[in-house]
């Protein structure tokens, strides 16, 4: 367990800045692009990850759970089969789809409403069999557990898209318009990163090996997981078409209902998105050690690690909650100079919650074999999703759209932790749950109250750091009080360090 832990605080500490990073992206995206030209770089984005979920979605999450069935049996063939066969059936759908698209490029360019999104859509398009293959590299470090390689190689991906988007953006004033400096970013981006990823799969002694026997199993197992993600690529790219044409509908200009697409899925959402890099990286290091305990049958032990991830979980997203509803308004216009958005991020808080746990339990019941399952549980909550961006615009405008991912994340999180409890026998103890509220509780109504007061006296910048601080501190305490950190045994740890840090240096002069 002690390993367990370690390995995540690595994969969280990279994932953390990787989100930085690309939210920092976001932000220049923002101010460079506008919500018009963001909105459109996201519908082209939106589409394409369609087609990249239909070729390898399903396939790395498969495959670490294969390869950890196979190191249950020690079985290195397995494991070189299994990859294999996993990259033949990337290629088996990617090639293919790119050579269509573009010998019938007309004709499907015209399900964008915006022709510059085609545009975009095409240049994205020529990485698609490269991120594939790589999706499945990424699945074999996953499964093999070399969580370090993993997260470095996502990072460099990130720097290299940020390196070059700004350089194209800020360093090319003629040529291309903006957001196909955008796309062509991203796609040098994923170039990169699948060159780096086989370089490094070379080095550390991967090899192929006839993918018979493996190449049935992983496809069958893959393909709900496809389906799942593939269902919410298409939903995204529907809601992408839908929600400005029914706010067009309720009386919205095209521009306006363009830009309100742009607030919601190019600043709210990425900001609600923050507990992500943590619950990812969870994930990321939790999948294969379960796999590997739930094919052993050591239910035990399986029922442990599912109820500290569920209780990890719900802290962090109580510990960021108390953030987003005293000072979410300010960040939105501090990041994007857009008060709508810090409204959004104020009012979808709560949000936060459903999510986490819809992102915990669907990796966990995955791991689990449960690829089915969640498959029908996922279109449950679209079905719900799609109805409230269908009917409620007229009357909500853009918060059609957020309330229906509320009642999405709601429904998933639901019948994920009843399926979750079925497999498992265990969920998250009353005490823990009890713990958790008394931390973020506390935290909520001081940053309400601090904010409140700050703001009749400071700008909102100031007003805003100092909530952020004070709450901070206070959940620091609570934390502390409600035993889920040592503070002692932290400042000891950190003092030691820089005593020896010291006595190093004094030897050294000696």
């Amino acid at each position: 367990m002690h390993n367990l832990y370690r390995s995540a605080a690595v994969v969280t500490v990279f994932a953390v800045f990787e989100h930085f990073l690309g939210f920092l992206y976001r932000i220049i995206l923002s101010r460079l692009l506008g919500s018009e030209g963001l909105g459109i770089y996201q519908v082209a984005l939106t589409v394409f990850a369609v087609f990249l979920t239909i070729s390898s979605s399903g396939l790395p999450i498969t495959l670490s759970r294969v390869i950890s069935k196979h190191r249950a049996k020690g079985s290195l063939k397995g494991e070189q089969s299994a990859t294999t066969a996993a990259i033949l059936i990337a290629l088996m759908f990617s090639v293919p789809i790119t050579l269509l698209l573009f010998l019938f490029r007309a004709q499907f360019s015209t399900i964008f409403s915006d022709p510059r999104c085609a545009d975009l859509f095409y240049i994205l398009i020529f990485g698609l069999s490269f991120t594939s293959v790589y999706a499945i590299i990424r699945g074999f470090f996953w499964g093999n557990k070399r969580f370090f390689a993993y997260s470095v190689i996502e990072l460099i991906e990130e720097i290299i898209k940020i390196a070059v988007g700004v350089f194209l953006l800020l360093g090319i004033t003629a040529g291309f318009a903006d957001v196909n400096k955008a796309a062509i970013a991203v796609l040098v981006s994923y170039l990169c990163s699948f060159a780096i990823a086989v370089v490094y799969f070379i080095i550390k002694g991967g090899k192929l090996r006839s993918p018979k026997g493996e190449f049935l199993p992983i496809l069958k197992s893959s393909l709900p997981v496809t389906a799942m993600r593939t269902s919410s690529s298409l939903l995204n790219s529907l809601i992408s078409v839908v929600f400005p044409m029914r706010l067009i509908a309720a009386g919205f200009s095209a521009s306006q209902a363009m830009s309100e697409y742009g607030v919601v899925y190019g600043m709210v959402v990425p900001v609600l998105m923050t507990p992500g890099s943590f619950i990812g990286s969870l994930a990321v290091v939790l999948v294969p050690t379960l796999a590997e305990c739930y094919y052993r049958k050591q239910t035990d032990e399986v029922g442990k690690l599912v109820e500290k991830a569920i209780g990890t979980t719900l802290l962090i997203a109580c510990i960021l909650i108390p953030f987003f509803i005293s000072c979410g308004e300010n960040v939105g216009i501090f990041l994007f100079s857009n008060a709508e958005s810090g409204k959004m991020l104020r009012n979808c808080a709560l949000v936060l919650l459903p999510m986490s746990i819809t992102m915990i339990t669907t990796s966990l019941l995955n791991s689990m074999h449960c690829e089915r399952q969640t498959l029908f549980i996922f279109l449950f909550g679209s079905a719900v999703m799609l109805l409230c961006v269908w009917f409620l615009p007229a009357y909500l405008g853009s918060g059609a759209l957020l309330l229906g991912m509320a009642c999405d994340f709601c429904i998933t999180a639901v019948c994920s932790l009843i399926l979750l409890k079925k497999k498992a026998k265990k969920l998250c103890s009353f005490k823990t749950l009890l713990r958790i509220a008394l931390v973020a509780v506390p935290s909520a109504a001081l940053g309400v109250g601090l904010k409140t007061l700050f703001m009749t006296c400071l700008d909102y910048i100031s007003a805003t750091v100092l909530t952020m601080l004070f709450v901070a501190v206070c959940e620091v305490l609570l934390l502390w009080a409600c035993k889920f950190i040592d503070l002692r045994q932290i400042c000891k740890q950190i003092f030691s360090r820089i005593f020896r840090k010291k006595s190093k240096k004094a030897r050294a002069r000696s």
